[in-house]
Parts: C-alpha cells; sequence; structure tokens
C-alpha cells in the first residue's frame, strides 16, 4: 500500500525548489533594536516592536508581579476558571484608549479575528474582504462559512460595485480590512470604508494590529488617525506588536462585546491570557498614554530614514507605505533571499518576505522608536551596497 505520508516530503522538495522554505532564526537576549542572531550583533529591522517596549524593565517587573500574584496560568477560559481583576483592568484601558464602549481580550490578535469573524456571520450572510488581508482574516472568513469575496487591494471602486451586485441577496454583510497592511505599509482608505458600510448596511471590521500605540493623536491607531473615532465599527488589534506582550483585543460597543463574550468560539473554549502577558500590556498601554515622545521619535526615524533613502537611494523603489513599516520589491524569492543574507552580513537584520505570504518577493523594514541615528545611517550604507 501506498504511504499516507509520502506526499509532504515531494511538497517539501518543491517549497525548496522555489525558494520558499522557511526556518526559524534564533535570537539571543531581550528584544531590542540591535540583537544577537546566531552570535552576531546585528541591527533589528525586523522587529513589530515599534516603540521598542518589548524589552522595558516597567512591563517586565509589572509581568513578574502578576506571576508572583497570579502565578504562571490562568488556568482555565474566561467563563469558567481564567478571569482575573487583570484582565478586566486591561479590556477597560483599551476601551479608555480607543474611545469605545467596552472591549474583550483574546489571547492572540489571530484568535480575536477568528473568534469575532465566526461570530458575526454564518452560511447566509456575505463577506467582503482586502485582498491584501492578513492571514487570520482570511481564515477567519474561511471558517464562517460565509460567502467570502476578495476585492482588488484598496479599490474602492470594485468594492462598490461588488456591494451593489450582491448585497441584497445576503443577510448580513461583513466587510474585512487591515487599517495598516503588514506586508506592504500602507493605510486602508478608512472613511470610505465607513461611508460605504453605512450606504449599504453593512459590518466593518478592522484590524488595527499595526497602528494599535503607533498611529493617532494618543496611539490608538488608524481610526483616530482619521478621525472617525465613534463612528459604529469592529476595531480589533494586537497587544504583542507595539504594546510588546502577546495577546488580542475587540473593541466595539457595548452589543458588541456582549455577543462575542457569548458566541466567540475562540474565546470561549481558549484558556485565558495568562497574568504576566495581561499585566505587561496594561503597563504598555500607561506607558504610550504617558510618553507620546516614544511615537514622536518613532515617526522622527521613519522620516530621516525615508529621506534618506530618497537622497542616497533614489533608485530604490519603496512601496507607498504611510507607517513604519518599509518594504522594497525584488525579482524573485532567490534575489530577496540574497539580499537579506547581504544585509545580515553587513550587521543588519532585515528579512526576506517571500510567497505566499506576499504576492511579490520584497525585503521588509520595519523602524524602531529605539533606533539611533547611526542604526538608520548604517541600514542606508548596507541598501546601498546591494543596490
Amino acid at each position: 500500500m501506498n504511504n499516507p505520508y509520502a506526499w509532504l516530503e515531494k511538497s517539501l522538495a518543491t517549497i525548496h525548489r522555489a525558494d520558499w522554505y522557511r526556518s526559524v532564526q534564533t535570537i539571543c537576549g531581550r528584544p531590542g533594536a540591535t540583537v544577537m542572531l546566531a552570535g552576531q550583533e546585528v541591527i533589528n529591522f525586523a522587529s513589530n516592536d515599534y516603540l521598542g517596549l518589548a524589552g522595558d524593565e516597567r512591563l517586565i517587573a509589572a509581568a513578574t508581579a502578576a506571576i508572583h500574584e497570579f502565578g504562571t496560568g490562568s488556568t482555565g477560559s474566561r467563563l469558567l476558571s481564567g478571569h482575573r481583576k487583570l484582565h478586566r483592568e486591561l479590556e477597560e484601558a483599551i476601551a479608555s484608549t480607543k474611545q469605545t464602549a467596552d472591549a474583550v481580550v483574546f489571547s492572540s490578535g489571530y484568535l480575536a479575528n477568528l473568534g469575532a469573524i465566526t461570530a458575526l456571520v454564518g452560511k447566509r450572510d456575505l463577506i467582503l474582504s482586502d485582498q491584501y488581508n492578513h492571514s487570520s482574516l482570511k481564515n477567519g472568513a474561511i471558517l464562517s462559512g460565509a460567502v467570502a469575496i476578495e476585492y482588488p487591494h484598496c479599490d474602492l471602486t470594485a468594492l462598490r460595485n461588488l456591494l451593489s451586485q450582491q448585497r441584497q441577496n445576503y443577510r448580513r454583510c461583513l466587510i474585512l480590512t487591515d487599517s495598516v497592511f503588514s506586508m506592504d505599509g500602507d493605510l486602508c482608505p478608512l472613511p470610505a470604508l465607513l461611508d460605504l458600510a453605512d450606504e449599504f448596511s453593512c459590518m466593518l471590521l478592522v484590524d488595527e494590529a499595526h497602528a494599535t500605540g503607533v498611529l493617532g493623536k494618543t496611539g490608538a491607531g488608524c481610526v483616530e488617525h482619521f478621525a472617525c473615532t465613534g463612528r459604529q465599527l469592529i476595531q480589533i488589534g494586537t497587544l504583542s506588536k507595539a504594546l510588546g506582550s502577546l495577546g488580542g483585543y475587540v473593541a466595539g460597543s457595548n452589543a458588541l462585546i456582549d455577543f462575542l463574550r457569548n458566541r466567540a468560539p475562540s474565546w470561549i473554549y481558549t484558556t485565558a491570557l495568562s497574568p504576566a502577558d495581561t499585566a505587561a500590556a496594561l503597563a504598555a498601554i500607561n506607558i504610550v498614554q504617558q510618553e507620546p515622545q516614544r511615537r514622536a521619535q518613532l515617526w522622527r526615524n521613519v522620516d530621516y530614514l525615508k529621506k534618506l533613502i530618497q537622497q542616497q537611494l533614489p533608485s530604490l523603489k519603496l512601496l507607498p507605505s504611510e507607517s513604519p513599516i518599509l518594504c522594497f520589491e525584488l525579482a524573485s524569492a532567490a534575489d530577496a533571499l540574497k539580499v537579506g543574507k547581504q544585509l545580515k552580513s553587513a550587521g543588519i537584520f532585515a528579512p526576506a518576505i517571500r510567497p505566499p505570504t506576499v504576492p511579490t518577493s520584497r525585503i521588509r523594514i520595519s523602524v524602531m522608536a529605539t533606533h539611533e541615528l547611526r542604526h538608520i545611517q548604517k541600514l542606508v550604507v548596507a541598501l546601498n551596497r546591494n543596490s
């Protein structure tokens, strides 16, 4: 009889031939603007730790204190033995930051998207999703059982046409979009999406994963950045990027959050976020609110890098970006791997991003508030050598 697992080796061989193979790279020590990678100190342009909080002593102290008080694990789901006062304090802090009526915390941003989408729509419903959305949004759409249609990236005309043709055929319609697209760096056209949602009686879910703590006057995200605070929508985000911890959240109306607590499977049936992660995220939110200079420094670094690239690398074509994520495309996965390896040899950690994660291969650079000017200068010198 044929070995039912033999296809795995063949599939792996195909992945290798396409230069799509991935493996982990071990980082030693605390996260930061520089890290130790395979025994080499490199400048870290690969992290989502935009504000440099993941190694902050105050987050570490908060996490440690929570472990001493509550232990290492939450021991159960929130509806059974897993709920602690810290969880509610974090949810109230998120709702305050987002200026929504309430919020609910999940054990990851991925689980927040899966849980919210599968709870809100089903087989009689329609999902319209930006083609560049994160995997969690795409898989949430599939798991929901709704009819899911992707619209071309940020194409409002195409989205309007789909709504005109399809909306009347379904009970509910949910529009899904990232606010900051994580592998490109551009922003969704949020005000126009909200207008379309209102016009066609749709729900709108926006994933603020890479905007939380980064965009907006107070770091509340793209919703604040676009002056859309208070408008009816579903806001999802993570605690694992600019907030330096782990977990995800949904913020919105009282009815939305109450409904998700009763119907979101990835909240009901999952062990609650650990006390340490919860306390660290709460500490991070307080720092974001009290230290706007961190966010200001992040944007100064972004502007400085863009200026240097424009002056010294005019042939380097960056993808459009309004975030700390800057990407430049390369002709093939092999080229991206080659450039990533050369950058690493020069002391720069900026990995190659390849299909199927993205449609075209690229180098992704993420800027942090804790990068020094010399770090950015060294990156540009290294890029110049490889351009």
